[in-house]
Formats: C-alpha cells, sequence, structure tokens
C-alpha cells in the first residue's frame, strides 16, 4: 500500500438493505467517533479483509452498550440467517401510490 496520508478512491452510492437496529447500532458508533457510516463500513470490511479484529476493547464494550440501548440481540450466529417480515400488500399499494403522485 502507497505511504500517502490519504488515497484519492472512487466512491458510489448504493442502496443495501440492512436490519434495522443493526443499522442503528452501526449510526451510533460512527456518530460517537464523528466518522461517516460509509467510512465505518470501509475501515471494518478493510480490516477484516486483512483478517484483522476492526474493534478495540473499548470499542466492543461501546457497541456493547449501544446493542443494549437499541435491543439488538442478534450475534455472529444469526449471520445468513435472518429473514425479513413479510410488508403487508396494502402498505406496498400504499408507498406506490405515493411514489407515482411526487
Amino acid at each position: 500500500m502507497p505511504n500517502e496520508s490519504n488515497l484519492l478512491v472512487e466512491r458510489v452510492q448504493t442502496g443495501i438493505r440492512i436490519e434495522k437496529r443493526i443499522l442503528k447500532v452501526l449510526k451510533g458508533f460512527a456518530e460517537y467517533h464523528d466518522i461517516t457510516l460509509g467510512d465505518l463500513l470501509e475501515g471494518i470490511v478493510l480490516h477484516v479483509f486483512d483478517g484483522k479484529t476492526p474493534f478495540s476493547p473499548a470499542s466492543l464494550a461501546q457497541i456493547q452498550e449501544l446493542k443494549k440501548f437499541y435491543k439488538l440481540d442478534l450475534n455472529s450466529g444469526a449471520s445468513h440467517h435472518l429473514t425479513e417480515k413479510a410488508v403487508p400488500k396494502v402498505a406496498k399499494t400504499e408507498r406506490a401510490a405515493r411514489r407515482r403522485k411526487s
């Protein structure tokens, strides 16, 4: 990797679906550290890609507090086993109608 303090990259906007409480914990953690959610996710992924843990013991303790606050009771064992709740057809229809009006 180059020894530059700031590396120029091309970022893209993406729309990902993520479990609601996980997102709240991630946003809370990013806000506490005054970084964007994107920066946090990039940092987590780059650490994991290198086989390193992305969080210090203090950060893990903070994450546990955020998980309690947002009632996030999932752990790594839930990975790849999450299923979305069915969205009622009425709600889908109402959203579609609102989109057409705007």
